[in-house]
């Protein structure tokens, strides 16, 4: 988290922007990690393989599939060469991704209770997910988006992924507030630093729930909220 940027409590921001994946669920590269040590990888191998340099924005297959360029069966395929060709057992991205959500754990309701208190205050709220077509029907109920946020953006609807700074600025001019007023909330630590890049005040919820429920607090506290 970078303080530098805070302008004065509560009143010093005026909105805050929430990551999908890892803050309102289980986080897909805890998953990954568990998926690897099943296949008897390093971590490290399966995520280059499966998700790319994921603290850049590349060609690589995954992150033109979040970008909205590619089908999800076509960049499953060029994702089951590249492990191929990587002297890897076939990495089959839907079945790394599998156990998403099935960890009986379900939505972080204290995340969402967050949300909830940061609108009460006057603040306005969006999301900001790497995401992909073919997931939407899935991922967008389960919790109330129009209730908790003003904007999603979604990478796969607007061409932009994270950590590409025009990213950060598109969801901050759709909400028409300045980043250095922005709080972003993310499990990768890399999309933080794009949003801090930008002028943003990055909050890291790191992998696990327990991590997230720490994140939880210190946003309570930048806000000034009941609960820090």
């Amino acid at each position: 988290m970078t303080e530098s940027n805070v302008t004065g409590g509560p009143a010093g921001f005026d909105a805050v922007l929430f990551d999908f994946g890892g803050v309102f669920i289980d986080s897909p590269f805890a998953v990954a990690e568990a998926a690897a040590a099943k296949l008897g990888l390093h971590p490290d191998e399966l995520m280059a393989v499966v998700f790319g340099p994921y603290d850049s924005d590349t060609d690589h297959p995954w992150h033109r599939l979040e970008r909205g360029e590619l089908s999800f069966d076509a960049a499953r395929d060029e994702i089951r060469r590249l492990s191929l060709g990587a002297g890897t057992v076939e990495l089959d991205p839907m079945a790394v991704l599998a156990e998403l959500g099935s960890g009986g754990r379900g939505v972080r309701e204290f995340m969402v209770d967050v949300v909830r208190d940061v609108r009460s205050t006057g603040v306005r709220t969006g999301v900001v997910t790497n995401n992909i077509a073919e997931f939407a029907e899935y991922w967008r109920p389960m919790i109330p988006l129009d209730e908790l946020f003003d904007d999603v953006v979604d990478s796969s609807q607007v061409g932009l992924r994270k950590p590409d700074p025009a990213i950060y600025l598109l969801a901050c001019e759709r909400l028409s507030v300045d980043p250095a007023r922005t709080v972003f909330v993310d499990d990768f630590d890399g999309n933080v630093v794009g949003a801090e890049a930008v002028g943003m005040v990055g909050v890291a919820c790191g992998w696990t729930r327990e991590s997230s429920a720490e994140a939880a607090l210190v946003l309570r506290g930048l806000l000034g909220l009941a609960g820090a």
